[in-house]
This record gives C-alpha cells, sequence and structure tokens, in this order.
C-alpha cells in the first residue's frame, strides 16, 4: 500500500485529480460550518439533545448524517446534495413515463445535456420547497436555551435562509459536477461520501464512551463483528451478479466466415442500488412527520403512529422491510427492459443456448431477474434495518449516528463508493504501468 500511494503522487496527472477532489471535499467541510444568519446556535443544539430522546429523534439523525452534520447546525449546507439526487430519480421515473423524455434520452449527448438542465431546475424547485419548510421547522423550535430564531424575524429571515440554502445546494451541485470533471471519481457520490465518513469519528468515539462507561467490552467486540459481517455483506450485495451466457452466429468479416466470440449478459442481484432505501425512507417518513406535527392534538391515534413509525418498532421494521422490497421490484422493471435487450440480441446474431430469440429469450431474462431480485432485496432489507436491530437492543451503548453506520444507506453508499473510487485509481496506475493495489488481480467496482 505505501508503493501504491507513492506511485500515485509519482504519476503528475493522477497526482493532480486526487489533490483537486480532496482541496473541493474541504471546501465543502467548511461550508457544512457556515450557520444561517440570526440562528441561536446553543439553543438550537439543545433543542436536539431533546429531539434526540423522543421518537422522531431517530429520523433527524438519519437524514442529518447525509447532510454532514450541516442539518442540526442549519447551515447553507443543510439539504446537502440530496434534493439533486431526488430531482434526478425524479427525471429517471419521467423518461419512462412521459414519451417526450424518453426520445431526449435517446437523442446522444444533447439530449442529456438537455435533461441534465432540467434536472436543475427541478433541483431549484426542491431546494426551495424544502428550505422554506425547514426554515418554518427551525421557527417552531423552542428550546430550554430560549428559541431558535428570534419572534421578530419576519419575511426577511424566511427570504434570506430560503436563498442561502438553495444556493448552498447548487454550490454542492456544482462542485460535484467538477470533481467529476477535473477530479478522480464520481463527485456528487464523493460529497455525500464524504458527508457520511466524517460523522464516522465522533460517533465513534461516543460510543465507545459509552461502553467504557458501562464497563462491559464484550458488547464492543461484538459490534466490531458485526460491523464487520455487514461490509463483508454488503461488498457481496455490490459485487454480486448472475451471468446468462450468449452466442453469436458466424458473420462474414472481408471473405471469410468467423465465428463470433460468447459473451454473457451480467445481471446484477441488486439491479436497484439504493435507490430502493431512499424511496421507502421517503415514504415512511411522510406519515411519521404528519403524526409528529398532530401528535400533540387531542387525537391520540396520532400519538401512536408517531410511537408506531419510530425507528427501532417492530412494526416499523416490518414496513420498512416490504417498503424495500416492493420498490426493488419497482425500480429493477423501470431501468430494465427484457424486450429490448431480446430485440438487440436478434438484431445481432445471438442468442441464449437452449432458448429460442425473440419474446421466449425476453421471457426467460425475466424470469431470471425475478428470481435474483427476492434474495437480492430481502438482502437489501436486512442491511437496511441492521441499525434498528442495534438501536433496539443496545439503546444505551450505541449512538443513532453511529447505528446508522452499521447499514442502510449510509453503508452501501461507503462501499459502492469506496470500490469505484479505488477502481478509478487503479486504472489510472494499471496505464501506466505500475502496480495495483493487489499485486495480483484487480479491484471489482459496481457493475451497471
Amino acid at each position: 500500500m505505501p508503493n501504491v500511494i507513492t506511485n500515485i503522487f509519482k504519476i503528475p496527472e493522477l497526482r493532480k485529480r486526487v489533490l483537486f477532489t480532496l482541496f473541493i471535499l474541504v471546501v465543502y467541510r467548511i461550508g457544512a460550518h457556515i450557520p444561517i444568519p440570526g440562528v441561536n446556535i446553543e439553543a438550537l443544539s439543545s433543542y436536539f439533545e431533546m429531539a434526540a430522546k423522543s421518537h422522531g429523534g431517530g429520523f433527524v439523525d438519519f437524514f442529518d448524517l447525509f447532510a454532514g452534520g450541516a442539518l442540526k447546525r442549519f447551515t447553507i449546507f443543510a439539504l446537502g446534495i440530496m434534493p439533486y439526487i431526488s430531482a434526478s430519480i425524479i427525471m429517471q421515473l419521467l423518461t419512462v413515463v412521459i414519451p417526450a423524455i424518453e426520445k431526449l434520452s435517446k437523442e446522444g449527448p444533447e439530449g442529456y445535456k438537455k435533461i441534465n438542465q432540467y434536472t436543475r431546475y427541478g433541483t431549484v424547485l426542491l431546494c426551495a420547497l424544502q428550505g422554506f419548510g425547514l426554515t418554518m421547522w427551525m421557527k417552531s423550535m423552542t428550546s430550554p436555551k430560549g428559541t431558535v430564531v428570534p419572534q421578530d424575524a419576519g419575511i426577511g429571515f424566511i427570504i434570506v435562509a430560503v436563498l442561502a440554502i438553495t444556493t448552498g445546494t447548487m454550490i454542492l451541485m456544482w462542485l460535484g459536477e467538477m470533481i467529476t470533471e477535473r477530479g478522480i471519481g464520481n463527485g456528487i457520490s464523493l460529497i455525500i461520501y464524504a458527508g457520511i465518513v466524517v460523522r464516522a469519528p465522533s460517533a465513534f468515539l461516543d460510543t465507545m464512551n459509552r461502553i467504557i462507561s458501562r464497563s462491559d467490552p464484550i458488547i464492543a467486540l461484538i459490534l466490531i463483528a458485526l460491523f464487520i459481517g455487514v461490509v463483508a455483506a454488503s461488498i457481496l450485495l455490490t459485487l454480486g451478479v448472475r451471468k446468462i451466457p450468449v452466442q453469436y452466429g458466424k458473420r462474414v468479416v472481408g471473405r471469410r466466415m468467423v465465428q463470433m466470440a460468447s459473451q454473457a449478459i451480467p445481471l446484477r442481484v441488486n439491479a436497484a442500488g439504493v435507490i430502493p432505501i431512499i424511496f421507502a425512507s421517503s415514504v415512511i417518513l411522510f406519515p411519521a412527520q404528519i403524526s409528529n406535527m398532530l401528535g400533540a392534538t387531542k387525537y391520540a391515534i396520532f400519538t401512536k403512529m408517531q410511537y408506531w413509525l419510530s425507528p427501532g418498532h417492530t412494526a416499523y421494521m416490518i414496513i420498512y422491510s416490504l417498503l424495500i422490497i416492493f420498490f426493488c421490484y419497482f425500480y429493477t422493471a423501470i431501468q430494465f427492459n427484457p424486450n429490448d435487450l431480446a430485440e438487440n440480441l436478434k438484431k445481432y446474431g445471438g442468442f441464449i443456448p437452449g432458448i429460442r430469440p425473440g419474446q421466449n429469450t425476453a421471457d426467460y431474462i425475466m424470469h431470471i431477474l425475478n428470481r435474483i431480485t427476492l434474495p437480492g432485496s430481502i438482502f437489501l432489507a436486512l442491511i437496511a434495518i441492521v441499525p434498528d436491530f442495534i438501536i433496539r437492543i443496545w439503546p444505551e451503548d450505541v449512538s443513532p449516528e453511529m447505528a446508522y453506520l452499521f447499514g442502510g444507506t449510509s453503508l452501501l453508499i461507503i462501499v459502492g463508493v469506496a470500490l469505484d473510487t479505488l477502481k478509478q485509481i487503479e486504472s489510472q496506475l494499471l496505464m501506466r504501468h505500475y502496480d495495483g493495489f493487489f499485486k495480483k488481480g484487480r479491484i471489482k467496482g459496481r457493475r451497471y
């Protein structure tokens, strides 16, 4: 490993890309500590300390994890890059639903440029709406140390806060594109990755202090073993594929009849990635937010709903798992079209051994895809609810932030982004005849 790091800095272009990426990530972390003007930071911290002890505190910790701690500090990067991710997902869904957008996606670079422009417009709209909601939520906060926002703060504060939050997210989007263009790795993914990883040291120290105060080192060993197991399972889920062999008939090249080489169609076990967890979290969060706002009223049903849908509760884990399994099938069906694949194979003379070309090939691929999606979705749901099991089993020993690092979207993002970035660095090294991270074999990135 030391030789690999030395080789990275021996290559001028690779060194420049790595240093540029690190510089942008440092800028991101500096911006995550610039608060919105007029906010009482002490009162805000006191409020979230109280919220951590309530049923709704788990949701705040979950979403603050992806904002790199900026949400709880109410900074200009409070929303993080998630509005852009949400806008991108919406555009992917609209590509399937609206024929005009689907036509744009097939027009090559110019079409994708137009779709990216629409995605940016959607990001601005989502940022404005979410920023307004977040600002009004902050205005309603009170704590033992006073109000988070002064009572006399009027429309001027709301406008400034919404503009600052929206601008912060757009800056993050621009920084991510700069990393993709001039740095190493996918910029948007690396910003999310940095926001998650930067919370790990404080969460780890908090958990260690809790365990030391209770004088129970066995729990520490169990957590370490569990963490290693979940990481290994996440890597297997990320890299797992089912290969379908494909053969091609003979083709005339010049004056010769040439037999085309056999290939394989790689079908990912988890073709939807972390999208099902994001969708499921959004769906289950909505009734929890409604019950949180109405729980203090005379209707007891809202208080019960708030309790049932709190992280760690049995009903929450069951509903959350079922939603993830459903969205795995839903998103895989949207992203993968067996009929188009079968037609392309038929057009170029390819076929699956023992299967007739055309509709029979499409049905066979769909059958295989459904069979591998079920265990993949169940596996993904189990990884997603690992933090809830940890919170429920060791509520006094493990902090919620540390628990969310054990599974769900955060761990899958950490594993996937790390593999992709290391694969890009290794490709640059091997292209210039340097050793990669391993002398034997190569790093396998995520298959798309």
